[in-house]
């Protein structure tokens, strides 16, 4: 899986499929931790997202759990060259984020991450595979559905539906403030569903999880700078 996602350029659609089934066979859907005071967002832009190859920006906000406050921020930079095909993003995506991750010098207890966990045709979003390559707590917390079917959560603060396929639960759907649009909340790697929303739900003031929030509005401002 770890070449995949380094080389999955020089791969076929079919072999592409492969490791993100071998990945999915990996990924542990339960609470492999003991406790979690830190979360940190992970999030990626592109300067022209429909051209190839392109400069691109990935970012981690590290935020106190206790608190919401960031106590970590850092941006790298490269250049991205394999394309956008549907439901293989981490292809595109991975290793720019793996190049954050090893630079990064605070690790927190758990990633969020932009995009999907198991919630994922193959059960393997770009949130599964960070997950499994670098054994970290991942968690998918994306702003739309790829994958599956719900019914709309109550309008409150705090309320979930889950999202399935087949009658199995591959996420939830979960309203992070009152009368705004869900965010859709995936299992990445090394915990429950249950603990995901509960995670999500203690970092939201807004609609999107603060870890993943900042990571956003620091990379747009980096961008803004990089390119005027």
């Amino acid at each position: 899986m770890g070449k995949g996602a380094q080389s999955g350029d020089e791969l076929s659609v079919e072999e592409l499929k492969r490791i993100q089934i071998e990945c999915a066979k990996k990924v542990i859907q339960k609470d492999d931790f003991e406790t979690v005071e830190t979360v940190g967002g992970m999030d990626l832009t592109f300067e022209k997202i429909d051209q190839n190859p392109t400069r691109a920006w990935a970012s981690l906000v590290v935020i106190e759990l206790k608190t919401l406050k960031p106590i970590y921020n850092l941006v790298v930079e490269d250049t991205v060259s394999f394309p956008y095909i549907p439901t293989f993003l981490a292809f595109r995506e991975m290793p720019l984020l793996l190049k954050l991750y090893e630079k990064a010098k605070v690790k927190p207890d758990v990633f969020f991450i932009d995009g999907q966990g198991t919630a994922h045709p193959r059960g393997c979003g770009i949130a599964s595979h960070f997950g499994v390559e670098t054994g970290e707590v991942s968690v998918g917390v994306a702003k739309s559905k790829l994958f599956g079917y719900y019914k709309e959560p109550p309008p409150d603060r705090g309320s979930y539906s889950y999202l399935r396929y087949r009658d199995r639960i591959v996420g939830a759907v979960v309203r992070t403030k009152d009368r705004v649009s869900p965010v859709f909340v995936s299992v990445g790697h090394r915990i429950s569903l249950k603990t995901a929303v509960s995670l999500v739900l203690k970092t939201s003031k807004y609609r999107i999880p603060e870890p993943t929030r900042l990571a956003h509005n620091l990379l747009q401002r980096v961008r803004r700078d990089s390119l005027f």
